[in-house]
C-alpha cells in the first residue's frame, strides 16, 4: 500500500516533536547540524517513535531551507545537511515507516507584507525539496506556516518536482475572539480552501498557542472546507517556564482521550508537535487499536 492510499483509506499515525526530544538529549544550536553530527542519537529519536507506533517519521530538516541555514552560518552547507538528515532516517527506519521530509517556515515573508515574491519564496522551498526528494523521502511535509501564501509556494514547489509525491501541509493557528485564526488573521476554512486548490494529499494544522483537546474543533473547522484527509499534530499543552526551561505538561493520557473526537472532525493524520514524546504516540497508538475492537 502507497502512503497516498493509506491516508485515504485508513488513519496515518505520525511521531511527535523532534526539537524537544533533541533538546533532553544534549542538542545545542542549530538542529540540522546537531543531528548530522550525532547521527546515533537522531537515529534513537526515529526508532522510539516507530516503537511506540509511528507509520511515519519526521526528518530533522524543519530549519533545512537555505534561507534560514544562511542566518546560521550554514547556507553552504544547505544540501548536505538536507541529504544526510534524510538518510539518517532511513537507516533508522529501515522500511517499517515511512520517512516524510520536514519542511518549515523560511522566516521570511512574501510581498506585501516582505520582501520576497511568490516565486522567489517558491525557488527556496525548490531548492531543499528537490534533495529532500533525491534522498529518497517518501513525502513531504511542510509544517508550522503562519502565512497560506508561503505554504502555498512549498506546495507549488513540491509539485513542480515531482506532481505525484505525497505532500502534506499544515498551519498553526491561535485562539482570539474571532475564532481560530493564523498570525495573518485567516480562519481555518479560508486556510483548508485556499490550501486545497494546490493538490496536497492532506491539509491541516500543528502547533500553535492551543491545547489538544481545542484541536476537534480546529479540525472540524477545516473539514467543513474540503474533502481533503485533515492533519492534527497538537502540542503537549500550552508552553510553561521553569528555571529559565521552555516545558510543556500535558501528559499521553490527553492524546489518547481527544483521538475519537479527532477522527470525528475528519482527522486522517495524527501526530504531535513540541513538547510531545514517543509516550504520547504510544497512547494515540494504544486508542486507534480500541477504536478497530
Amino acid at each position: 500500500m502507497t502512503l497516498q492510499e493509506h491516508i485515504k483509506e485508513g488513519i496515518l499515525l505520525l511521531d511527535g516533536a523532534m526539537g524537544t526530544q533533541l533538546t533532553a538529549r544534549g542538542a545545542r544550536g542549530n538542529n540540522e547540524l546537531w543531528g548530522v553530527e550525532h547521527p546515533e542519537v537522531l537515529a534513537d529519536v526515529h526508532r522510539a517513535y516507530v516503537a511506540a507506533g509511528a507509520q511515519a517519521v519526521i526528518t530533522d530538516t524543519f530549519g533545512g531551507n537555505s534561507a534560514k541555514l544562511a542566518k546560521a552560518g550554514l547556507g553552504d552547507r544547505a544540501d548536505e545537511l538536507n541529504r544526510r538528515l534524510v538518510e539518517i532516517a532511513r537507516e533508522a527506519v529501515r522500511g517499517r515507516a515511512w520517512v516524510l521530509a520536514d519542511v518549515g517556515p523560511t522566516g521570511q515573508f512574501v510581498e506585501p507584507y516582505g520582501d520576497l515574491t511568490e516565486a522567489q519564496m517558491t525557488d527556496v522551498f525548490r531548492r531543499q525539496i528537490a534533495v529532500l526528494l533525491e534522498a529518497g523521502a517518501d513525502g513531504i511535509i511542510v509544517e508550522t506556516m503562519m502565512d497560506v501564501t508561503e505554504a502555498v509556494c512549498a506546495v507549488r514547489a513540491t509539485k513542480g518536482i515531482a506532481a505525484g509525491v505525497p505532500v502534506l501541509v499544515t498551519m498553526t493557528f491561535d485562539l482570539n475572539p474571532r475564532g481560530f485564526r493564523t498570525l495573518m488573521g485567516v480562519s481555518p476554512a479560508q486556510a483548508a480552501s485556499r490550501l486545497a486548490e494546490t493538490g496536497p494529499d492532506a491539509v491541516g494544522a500543528n502547533c500553535g498557542g492551543l491545547l489538544p483537546v481545542q484541536y476537534a474543533a480546529l479540525c472540524s473547522e477545516m473539514s467543513t472546507a474540503t474533502s481533503l484527509p485533515i492533519i492534527a499534530e497538537p502540542n503537549a499543552g500550552l508552553p510553561e517556564l521553569e528555571d529559565g526551561v521552555t516545558v510543556f505538561k500535558e501528559p499521553p493520557e490527553t492524546f489518547g482521550a481527544i483521538v475519537p473526537d479527532l477522527i470525528k472532525a475528519g482527522v486522517k493524520v495524527m501526530g504531535g508537535c513540541c513538547g510531545t514524546g514517543p509516550a504520547h504516540i504510544q497512547a494515540m497508538s494504544n486508542a486507534l487499536k480500541m477504536m478497530k475492537k
